[in-house]
């Protein structure tokens, strides 16, 4: 689902699953979160912010990368200044790792995963959001779990069914895609100089704004990703179609996209949208597929707005 998995998995909608890719200098900071054991596999997950309201849940973009390129942006600093917000790692990454011979990435490990997580938080429901990737497993979550969702925000998400995720870069970066095709036989065979080179070609298409871009790669050092993780749950979620279930949904809904996305084209947001009764839909009319990113103050008070039930 990534940038450099491309040749198993669509690039677009992982690229959440990339920026996670690692924790820049200007991110350095002290984690103060916690691990829990659950279903073979070890889960770390981190609170910020306060408050006695539903919490704010967190699901980043991949699989196979970590949340800490949510950090980059300020919004998430913002909302927590009125509730909980909650940030994991999901299995396999960043913090979120142990000895468990045998263990399994599948969907349904990811749903328990995330549920998981909201009882160790003690609280019957969770406001949750999930980007890219993250969005996906947020749908699916809600699928399987109704009773437990407040709120639930679904940002630059892939398609409800893997097959239908919809990429511009071709059609909008000609040049970009030529270069990092090249690198692709390299990247294969493990080249870490040719892996770099195309995360670097892949980030450059994912921002509207040249100077946001430019801050964004620019604070990204070389990492490892977990191509394991990566194809073990692509595949599994290749077998699913969620839009029948979707269509369910009785809650609160919105639906989040940059107007200017080549990873997941905005059709597949309103897609989404048009889907699923009831939800509200809002574009960014100057993000890629990183909203909460290039413009927090606008996706702060939307969020805020529409948890207010406004």
């Amino acid at each position: 689902m990534l940038c450099f998995v491309h040749k198993i998995f669509p690039a677009a909608v992982f690229l959440m699953a990339v920026l996670t890719v690692g924790v820049p200098q200007s991110l350095a900071r002290e984690e103060s979160g916690k691990t829990f054991e659950t279903s073979g596999a070890t889960i770390y997950y981190e609170v910020q912010g306060s408050g006695t309201g539903t919490p704010l849940v967190l699901v980043n973009g991949g699989p196979g990368f970590d949340h800490t390129y949510l950090h980059l942006s300020p919004a998430w600093d913002t909302l927590g200044k009125n509730r909980r917000l909650v940030m994991y790692d999901q299995r396999g990454t960043g913090r979120s790792l142990g000895n468990h011979p045998g263990q399994t990435y599948t969907l349904k490990d990811q749903i328990d995963d995330l549920e998981a997580v909201r009882s160790q938080l003690g609280v019957e429901q969770i406001n949750l959001l999930g980007h890219s990737w993250g969005g996906y497993l947020v749908m699916a979550y809600a699928a399987v779990h109704p009773d437990r969702i407040a709120h639930l925000f679904i940002v630059d998400s892939a398609a409800p069914q893997w097959k239908d995720i919809l990429f511009l870069f071709k059609e909008v970066f000609p040049e970009t895609t030529e270069r990092r095709d090249a690198f692709g036989f390299a990247e294969e065979l493990g080249d870490q100089k040719a892996i770099d080179a195309e995360l670097h070609e892949y980030l450059t298409m994912l921002f509207y704004s040249p100077e946001k871009r430019d801050a964004f790669v620019g604070a990204l050092p070389t990492s490892v990703y977990k191509r394991s993780v990566n194809q073990a749950v692509g595949a599994d979620v290749e077998r699913f179609d969620l839009n029948p279930e979707i269509r369910k949904f009785k809650f609160p809904v919105m639906v989040i996209t940059g107007r200017f996305d080549m990873n997941v084209a905005p059709v597949v947001a309103y897609r989404i949208h048009n889907a699923i009764p009831g939800s509200k839909f809002r574009v960014f009319e100057r993000s890629g597929h990183l909203p909460f990113y290039e413009e927090p103050d606008a996706f702060v008070q939307a969020a805020e707005q529409f948890l207010a039930g406004r």
